[in-house]
Formats: C-alpha cells, sequence, structure tokens
C-alpha cells in the first residue's frame, strides 16, 4: 500500500467548453498548469476520433508545457497508436470509444479484443510508453489484461458512483474484490470514472489503489468554486481517506 495515491486531472472538458463557441478560451493547458499547482500528480487528456474536446495541438502543448507526467486516454486504432508513439507520453490508457457516445460508457472488452489489445499494448510498450487498460471490476478481464501485456488497470468506478445505498456498497465491494485479483496477478490498479467528493473516499481507502483520475466533476464545481480550489479540496480528501480519518 502507497502512502499517497497519485491524483490525475482531466482537463478534457475545459477544452469541451472553449469547442462549443471557438477560439482558444479557455484554454485546457492553463487548465493544466492550474492543476499542477494545486497538487496534482498527473495530467489525463482524452484524443478521441472526432477530436470533440481536446485537439492534437493541445496534447504537443500540454507534453512540451507542463511540467508534470501526461497521460494519453486513447482509443486502440492505428491512429491513436501512431499519434502515442510520436508524442511519447509518460503512460497511456486505452479505452473503449463509440462516437455517438457522450463520455466512455464501460470498461474494454479485453476477452473479445484480445488480438488487437496485444499488438496495441506491445507497440505503445516498445515505445517506452507504460499502458493501463480500463476495465470493468470483473476478474476474466483483468486476467485477459494481464494476458495481452498491461501492466496497469484502471477500474471503471462510474456504476459505484451512479448507484446509491446497499447497491453502491455492493458495486464498491465488487471492486474491492477487482482491486486484490489485479495486484495478485501482478497489475498495478488504478480507478476512474465518475468520481467527486462524495465518491472518491471509499475507492482511494482500497490499498490497492495507485491512482485515480478525475475530471468532470472537478471541472464541473470549478464553475462555482474556482480550479484550484476543488483540485485542493479533493487532494485533501484523498489523503484524508488514504489515512483512514
Amino acid at each position: 500500500m502507497t502512502d499517497r495515491v497519485r491524483l490525475g486531472v482531466n482537463i478534457d472538458h475545459v477544452a469541451t467548453l472553449r469547442n462549443a463557441r471557438g477560439g482558444d478560451h479557455p484554454d485546457p493547458v492553463r487548465a493544466a498548469r492550474i492543476a499542477r499547482e494545486a497538487g496534482a500528480d498527473q495530467i489525463t487528456a482524452h484524443l478521441r476520433e472526432d477530436r470533440r474536446h481536446v485537439r492534437d495541438d493541445d496534447m504537443w502543448r500540454l507534453k512540451e508545457q507542463i511540467a508534470l507526467p501526461l497521460n494519453f486516454e486513447m482509443a486502440a486504432t492505428e491512429e491513436m497508436v501512431a499519434i502515442a508513439r510520436r508524442l511519447a507520453p509518460h503512460s497511456a490508457c486505452l479505452v473503449p470509444e463509440r462516437r455517438e457516445e457522450r463520455t466512455t460508457e464501460g470498461g474494454l472488452d479485453v476477452i473479445a479484443n484480445r488480438a488487437l489489445l496485444t499488438d496495441a499494448v506491445a507497440a505503445l510498450t516498445e515505445a517506452g510508453i507504460r499502458v493501463a487498460l480500463f476495465v470493468e471490476p470483473d476478474p476474466a478481464q483483468l486476467d485477459a489484461a494481464r494476458a495481452v501485456g498491461a501492466p496497469v488497470v484502471e477500474l471503471h468506478t462510474g456504476r459505484y458512483c451512479d448507484l446509491s445505498g446497499e447497491a453502491r456498497e455492493e458495486e464498491l465491494a465488487r471492486i474491492a474484490a477487482a482491486a486484490r485479483h489485479a495486484a495478485a496477478i501482478g497489475l498495478a490498479v488504478h480507478a476512474g470514472h465518475g468520481l467527486g467528493f462524495d465518491t472518491v473516499g471509499p475507492v482511494v481507502a482500497l490499498p490497492e489503489v495507485e491512482e485515480v483520475s478525475i475530471g468532470h466533476f472537478m471541472i464541473g464545481e470549478a464553475i462555482f468554486l474556482g480550479l484550484g480550489t476543488v483540485i485542493r479540496e479533493m487532494r485533501r480528501r484523498i489523503d484524508n481517506a488514504r489515512a483512514g480519518l
């Protein structure tokens, strides 16, 4: 168990707001600078096939201008693998992607896409990029992730965040069991999707979880409180939950 859970801040929806009107404001790179100053450990950005939020030039500016590791969230397509190999971010998280979806709706089916993911993981790893697979908290998918050569899994927490009461506790237990299984077979464990102030604590209290990725909630709260304030509060809650406070 690590003492500190790393906080990755996803700046996609700063770019979404920029693109709604066009032009250059608000700048996601500026948001990344604020995140760094407020205690983020990593910047995450998802370059989608349709470029609906983050653009290619954003990725290069983030890599060149922000003194934090860059996590490239991406589909396992030839185009994105080629871009990632040129960009050489610190890490890449492979996610499922459908053009019509509003946001990532679930984890990769690693079992059904084993050949594709094996090739993508190998190509990215060869370029010195640490690869994570975004998966459901399902032991069979975790075993498949290990088989295709990924060193890291990011457990999908979206369903846990959407539920309440006993159903949420049951889903948390499923995530906890998956985290234990992943660690037992040699995978590093990250978690993400949908996490906010009220849901992050139980997830980061799981001893196997080393990193969380949070975006939409913090960008939304930043409208009311300011981005730096929100990130510092999220950092405080993560640290307290890890410490058992």
